[in-house]
């Protein structure tokens, strides 16, 4: 898997924002992803480094269309610690 499909967003929630003082930032990445992709992807696309990753698997919920009850996709979510000192910038806006 190239390293730009690994990553599809940043997650940008005021828990998040909490995290991000303890160093700790929250992708949505590749269902197919691995930690050691995540690691490599991040590292690669900010230039910091990984300490630690932790994957989340967010399950599909029930929605209403109408009459009709749909289950939304299953998606992946990856909680990234840097090593003390780095940071992203792209979140420093926010």
């Amino acid at each position: 898997m190239h390293v730009y499909q690994v990553l599809h967003r940043p997650l940008i929630t005021e828990k998040n924002s909490q995290l991000q003082a303890l160093g700790k930032y929250v992708f949505e990445v590749a269902d197919e992803a691995n930690k050691n992709q995540i690691k490599q992807a991040v590292e690669k696309s900010f230039k910091v480094d990984v300490t630690a990753v932790n994957i989340i698997t967010v399950h599909g919920k029930q929605r209403r269309m109408g009459r009709h009850q749909i289950l939304t996709a299953p998606w992946k979510k990856a909680i990234v610690t840097l090593k003390t000192g780095d940071k992203i910038e792209l979140f420093e806006g926010v």
